[in-house]
């Protein structure tokens, strides 16, 4: 009975972070199909939120929301370009989509200060180096 309340569990799939250009240190979110179905009217929100480190005062960035019909086995698509001004806070993403007609919803979080260089690992099927959102 819970599990229908909140619905199955999300598996295989993922949200990360790709350092796309490191001369101009560009980097952009994406969303990775790695089950081996075909996933449906999916759609991402991402938003920031946290702290001012020196003042304690809250701050939050827009909601944005992005959509994709259909996302392939295996396949990837950019999300979004994230900039450095955010990576002092927490971004989050809620990625919904269907599967044989049940909804399927998860969080990813990128926690504060987390988006730093040292924590990317060279990703050997995009030939760049990325970060999972957790």
């Amino acid at each position: 009975m819970k599990e229908g309340i909140l619905g199955p569990k999300v598996e295989g799939i993922e949200v990360l972070i790709l350092l796309d250009n490191e001369i101009n240190a560009e980097y952009n979110v994406y969303l990775w199909n790695r089950r081996e179905v075909i996933i449906e009217g999916v759609i991402i929100t991402s938003n920031g939120f946290g702290e001012h480190p020196s003042t304690g005062e809250k701050i939050k960035t827009a909601t944005l929301r992005h959509s994709l019909e259909v996302l392939l086995p295996n396949e990837v698509a950019k999300i979004e370009s994230i900039m450095p001004e955010v990576f002092g806070l927490y971004n989050e993403y809620w990625v919904s989509f269907w599967v044989d007609e049940v909804l399927h919803d998860k969080q990813f979080l990128f926690p504060p200060e987390s988006i730093i260089l040292s924590n990317f690992n060279y990703m050997e099927v995009f030939e760049k180096k990325g970060l999972l959102a957790q």
